[in-house]
């Protein structure tokens, strides 16, 4: 499973070994023991990522292989393409834009994906620190 989880200015991606059931099902029961307010509806939930990484061609042939009703990618421009999801959001409200998106797919297109979202970040930090200097 895949959580993906927005914070008001940025977000975090993991790859959980736990099922999206359990997942949930877990939440809910706290929710309801600490009296939070927990909303859950199907949505879509997008991001990111440099064409350039290494592993972006392994994941489009897995997402043409298996996972094409859950997961698209669009190419936005020569540098970006974008990649769509389709899950359940969990948030305190159906307006809230901060909260956890949950997804289920294959186990390879989901390690490719994090692989993916890792790499874009550490590459995405180096830059930041070269140009500190």
């Amino acid at each position: 499973m895949l959580k993906l989880t927005y914070t008001e200015n940025s977000f975090y991606l993991e790859c959980l070994t736990q099922s999206l059931e359990e997942w949930v099902a877990q939440r809910v029961i706290l929710s309801l023991r600490v009296g939070q307010a927990l909303c859950i509806e199907p949505s879509t939930a997008s991001f990111l990522l440099p064409v350039d990484l290494p592993g972006v061609e392994v994941l489009k042939a897995e997402v043409k292989r298996d996972d094409g009703e859950i997961i698209a990618l669009c190419a936005c421009d020569g540098e970006y393409m974008e990649i769509t999801l389709r899950g359940s959001w969990l948030s305190n409200s159906s307006e809230d834009a901060v909260g956890v998106f949950v997804i289920t797919m294959s186990d390879r297109a989901e390690f490719f994906l994090q692989k993916l979202w890792q790499e874009a970040q550490e590459s995405s930090a180096s830059v930041v620190s070269e140009n500190q200097f």
